[in-house]
């Protein structure tokens, strides 16, 4: 199956929030044809009102794909709509955080095609990282297809087992958030060796944001990107002394922070 075979049997995108529009922006960019996206949103934006697409119309009677990205905590409706379309040739591939493919088989019908994706909200600017998983009903074609699909807003790992997604949501789906605090705590420290906020949170931010670029871009290890920034008994040899810390440092509180985050994903998907 490719965007060919998509484009001929439409592909469903039910919700269109800020991942969604993304999502949607990518593919059309793409080529897809405005006319093989059907979206089901009850609150549509400006934005997604002006692409051309079919809002809120029929969906069609075999598509190629249904992409789940409504909230969780609104699955529980949308879901039922979508049955029909269970047990058959048609691939659902959802970006919900903490529902788990069992819960999809439940609704849809055990033998359905489900590919879960968990991607992260640089996706919004084509930066994001999606770790995708298939059931055993989703072939090798259609999870190529939903790798394919998720490329539109930046790169795809596989996992082996869908037990891994817990340790993907505590580093790739929640660390944005843990990477802007860093921002946050960055600057107001420098704010307190007398730069103005303005100037602190500048600094932080093209740092961070220049400091990841560089570590994408290269082949090093990050530590070696590390080693190469300090000097013996050097300024930053100084912070990183506390930095990295076994006791107080780093390791010790991402090591905590991301279990914490693991073990909140496992309790959601438990229910």
């Amino acid at each position: 199956m490719q965007m060919d075979e998509v484009a001929r049997r439409g592909l469903v995108l039910l919700g269109c929030g800020k991942m969604g529009s993304a999502m949607l922006a990518g593919w059309l960019d793409g080529g897809l044809p405005k006319t093989s996206v059907t979206v089901l949103d009850p609150k549509p934006s400006d934005w997604l009102q002006n692409q051309g697409i079919r809002l809120n119309e029929d969906l069609p009677e075999d598509p190629a794909i249904v992409l789940v990205a409504v909230k969780p905590q609104m699955m529980g409706d949308a879901l039922p709509s979508m049955q029909a379309k269970g047990n058959g040739t048609t691939l659902f591939v959802s970006v919900a955080a903490g529902t788990p493919i069992s819960r999809f088989e439940d609704a849809l019908g055990e033998k359905t095609p489900i590919v879960r994706a968990m991607p992260n909200t640089p996706s919004a600017i084509g930066r994001g990282i999606t770790a995708i998983i298939g059931n055993a009903h989703a072939t090798a074609e259609q999870v190529d297809l939903a790798e394919e699909l998720l490329k539109a807003v930046g790169q795809v790992v596989r996992l082996e087992s869908e037990d891994q997604m817990d340790g993907v949501t505590a580093v790739s789906g929640s660390g944005p958030a843990y990477v802007f605090h860093l921002i946050e705590t960055m600057a107001k420290a420098g704010e307190e060796q007398g730069l103005s906020s303005e100037l602190a949170l500048r600094l932080a931010s093209a740092t961070v944001a220049g400091a990841g670029a560089l570590a994408d871009g290269s082949n090093e290890h990050p530590g070696k990107l590390r080693e190469n920034v300090t000097s013996p008994n050097g300024t930053t040899q100084a912070a990183l002394d506390v930095l990295m810390n076994e006791t107080d440092g780093f390791p010790v509180l991402l090591s905590r922070a991301l279990k914490a985050a693991a073990d909140r994903s496992r309790e959601l998907a438990n229910g």
